[in-house]
């Protein structure tokens, strides 16, 4: 059974997503990305309240900006998704998690050390160039 539903326009927007992230972090980098996209449609806490499809996660904006960066610098991630990508993004999606991006909501590259903390939330570990953060204990029970 899938952590959340999704379409099959859902696998390929995730794919493309995934690879604009991560796609020099290879496989596993693009998997923690996927980690950190579907936890936040399954979250119901935090700055992810009201937000339930792999849609509304890509493209939710917060501040004025996207929250991911690609959507509104990426050319990848205007190119189409590629079957690869899609059997990532389909394997996450029906429960593939794994740390540091197991139950993170957030991650980031930081172009030096992780911070132990950021905006608050702890780190749970690095992945080549980027430092993966989940809830702080007690904030965010619907993402465990």
């Amino acid at each position: 059974m899938p952590i959340v539903k999704y379409t099959s326009a859902d696998v390929a927007l995730m794919a493309r997503m995934m690879r604009a992230e991560a796609v020099g972090e290879g496989k596993q980098g693009m998997l923690y990305v996927g980690n950190v996209i579907v936890n936040r449609a399954k979250a119901d806490c935090l700055d992810f309240k009201d937000i339930r499809t792999i849609r509304e996660v890509i493209f939710q904006v917060q501040g004025g900006n996207y929250s991911f960066e690609a959507v509104q610098k990426g050319s990848l991630f205007y190119k189409g998704a590629r079957s690869a990508e899609k059997r990532l993004a389909e394997k996450n999606l029906k429960f593939w998690r794994q740390h540091p991006a197991r139950y993170a909501l957030w991650y980031f590259n930081p172009y030096t050390a992780c911070p132990p903390t950021w905006y608050g939330e702890p780190l749970t570990g690095r992945f080549k160039n980027h430092c993966y953060y989940e809830p702080a204990a007690g904030t965010c029970a619907s993402v465990y």
